[in-house]
């Protein structure tokens, strides 16, 4: 779609795709900052029929789309100070209502995405739980992402950790698994399974995709960066 003369980078929205550009994914800009980046980096927000915006972090939602690229503090700052309010007005060319816990519905949103995705690849016996196991798949190479609970223990993730560097043979670099911004409880719920703690995903698909959901998830609420 051609961009008009006037048009500024806050009224781009999921409808104005960039080209790729070699083989890079299709690029969306953050209506608040008026930044590039891929889309699956960036959270998309839609509205309804009575103008309310909510989180769309799926990118199902129809209609057009309007896509954010900042942290949870940075977005909180711009719905305070209604910045974020106008620069939807312009993206959807209308009037449109931001809640309050728009921060708190990306968040949960976020949340949710990545939990199911780390439940459909447990469910497709992509992930192997119980420090043992993973122990033994880590020093043998085989394990592609390694996260651990939010409240685990420290020696544990320390072992599991080293195990991963030996696997991979860097030890002594200071590679390790990413805290997944859940307790144990969350976890074990999400996979159906007891005493969740630490888990492998052991194929690079299924690793890239988690990391995915993940990443957006420990982004906006600032673990990354």
């Amino acid at each position: 779609m051609r961009k008009a003369d006037n048009e500024t980078p806050a009224e781009l929205t999921d409808d104005d795709a960039l080209p790729h550009r070699g083989k890079g994914e299709p690029e969306r800009t953050c209506c608040l900052s008026g930044k590039k980046a891929p889309r699956d980096a960036l959270i998309r927000l839609a509205i309804g029929p009575d103008g309310t915006v909510a989180p769309d972090v799926r990118a199902k939602a129809p209609g057009r789309g309007a896509w954010i690229g900042v942290d949870r503090k940075a977005l909180e700052e711009a719905i305070t100070k209604g910045k974020l309010a106008k620069a939807l007005n312009r993206a959807f060319k209308t009037a449109v209502n931001v809640p309050n816990d728009l921060a708190d519905q990306i968040e949960k949103a976020l949340e949710r995405a990545t939990l199911d995705r780390i439940g459909l690849e447990a469910r497709a016996g992509q992930i192997v739980t119980g420090t043992e196991k993973i122990v033994d798949a880590a020093r043998k190479g085989t394990v592609s992402m390694l996260l651990h609970a939010y409240d685990a223990a420290a020696d544990g993730t320390r072992k599991l950790d080293q195990a991963l560097r030996v696997g991979l043979d860097l030890e002594g670099s200071d590679v390790r698994g990413l805290a997944i911004p859940a307790t144990r409880a969350i976890l074990s719920m999400a996979l159906g399974r007891e005493n969740v703690v630490h888990l492998a995903l052991i194929a690079p698909a299924a690793a890239a995709r988690v990391n995915q959901a993940l990443g957006r998830w420990r982004g906006f609420i600032g673990l990354d960066g």
